[in-house]
């Protein structure tokens, strides 16, 4: 099934609006998702609109809240998210921090007690956007525990991403975000809906041993994702687990917690402070064109930037639609129909199927 971002948009702005958020939140939390299937995540896309609204039913999510700085100086914030849509909160952190930064050269946010941060890549574009270079590390209190650790056989961390954005002077900018796990479990989410089996590498069972079953993740006792490249992905996800964790202030990974509850530490810096802008302009566009310039190892391949398969997608799926299978297509009908969205409302979201 292929449905226009359009449609698909309107469709999930109807149903988070049925639930009390206002307009400009519920478009906000339906753009964001429809943006990651458009850029072809759809790990972070409306494949999650059933779990938000079974987070905003826990109380584990509240429509319409709004960042509230807790502790700050010039340079430093500290946001407590009460339990808000995290495409809501997190853009209201990032504009404080890109403020921050944009005054004094560079800032650094942390954000605790938020619901999902989405697509964490969307935030180190927002800076971009401004002009300023971010890092992101992001984790979970432990309702995503999903991950073990290297050399570990049971859930012990989170997919905990890390984003890193960087302007490019009037080109692009690059964009890299990525789970710390070799899939993020919205992947595996997907592949389930879609009744396909995982690549080797991936998932262990609840006994410590390798799967290629997504089912066996959400099995009651459940198995486990592995870490990214062994003990570097490991590493790197326990060092996010602290940095948003510890220094926001919600707290890492832990047993027995029932609501998801995120975590982000963001540093931001605005390149004027670092480097003539004559230079950054220059230096970011020949380092880009040199790494480009690798001869492919495959014939016909080519060397790709951090952010360029997006931009790709999100053209092909403008033009084209959005895939979704049918069990994710359902699961979003139905959850339309719990929170009272007309069926009308429902199927005016299929007039946006192409041809």
């Amino acid at each position: 099934m292929q449905i226009g971002s359009e449609a698909l948009q309107t469709l999930a702005s109807t149903i988070f609006a049925a639930i009390g958020c206002d307009g400009d939140e519920a478009g906000t939390v339906a753009r964001f998702l429809v943006k990651a299937n458009l850029s072809g995540h759809d790990s972070h896309g409306v494949v999650r609109i059933p779990r938000y609204i079974e987070y905003w039913r826990m109380g584990a999510v509240m429509p319409n809240r709004r960042a509230e700085a807790v502790w700050q100086n010039d340079v430093i914030a500290l946001f407590d998210g009460n339990k808000g849509f995290g495409q809501t909160i997190g853009g209201q952190v990032m504009a404080a921090g890109i403020e921050m930064a944009a005054r004094q050269g560079l800032a650094m946010v942390g954000l605790k007690n938020v619901g999902h941060l989405g697509r964490i890549g969307d935030w180190a574009e927002q800076a971009a956007a401004a002009g300023q270079a971010s890092i992101h590390f992001v984790n979970t209190t432990g309702r995503g525990n999903r991950v073990a650790p290297y050399g570990g056989s049971d859930r012990r961390l989170s997919t905990n991403p890390i984003a890193i954005g960087m302007p490019m002077g009037g080109r692009e900018p690059l964009i890299f975000d990525a789970a710390t796990s070799v899939l993020a479990e919205g992947k595996i989410l997907v592949a389930r809906n879609k009744g396909v089996e995982l690549p080797d590498g991936v998932l262990l069972d609840s006994a410590g041993q390798p799967t290629n079953d997504p089912n066996t993740l959400y099995a009651d006792p459940g198995g486990a994702i592995l870490a990214m490249g062994g003990h570097k992905g490991s590493g790197l996800a326990v060092m996010a687990d602290l940095l948003a964790g510890v220094m926001a202030g919600g707290g890492c990974t832990r047993p027995g917690v029932d609501m998801l509850e995120n975590g982000m530490l963001s540093i931001l810096m605005d390149p004027t402070l670092f480097a003539d802008m004559g230079f950054f302009a220059g230096e970011t566009a020949r380092f880009a064109d040199w790494v480009q310039a690798s001869p492919p190892i495959e014939e016909g391949g080519e060397v790709l930037l951090p952010g360029d398969v997006e931009r790709r997608t999100q053209l092909e799926r403008e033009a084209d639609g959005i895939p979704l299978d049918d069990t994710t297509w359902q699961q979003i009908f139905e959850t339309a129909r719990a929170v009272d969205v007309a069926t009308g409302d429902i199927e005016a979201a299929l007039d946006g199927l192409p041809g």
